[in-house]
């Protein structure tokens, strides 16, 4: 499975990986406390949107949902080294350890 996340939704499944099945409110509050100011609706759109590309869950928790995530840090981790190394470094895993040796 090919992990592309935004930078956006990047910040939001790393709130779900730190803190594990949150509310919108909660992923909100803990995006506010590392400097993101988002509205809620935003928080809850980009929540939606990665529970239709199947990278988040949810269940109902009386009137609000509770978020967990369903793709692993080390999965998209995995799947963004596998991008960046055949977008930059034409699949050569060779160029990209001598460009992280040489910074």
């Amino acid at each position: 499975m090919t992990v592309d996340f935004t930078a956006r939704e990047l910040d939001i499944m790393s709130v779900l990986w730190r803190l594990g099945a949150s509310t919108v409110a909660e992923v909100r509050e803990a995006l506010a406390s590392e400097g993101t100011v988002l509205a809620y609706n935003t928080v809850l759109t980009m929540l939606r949107i990665l529970d239709e590309k199947g990278y988040v869950g949810h269940v109902e928790e009386g009137r609000a949902f509770r978020f967990h995530a369903l793709v692993g840090k080390r999965a998209a981790g995995a799947s963004a080294l596998a991008s960046t190394l055949n977008r930059l470094f034409e699949g050569s895993a060779e160029a990209l350890v001598a460009q992280l040796v040489e910074e």
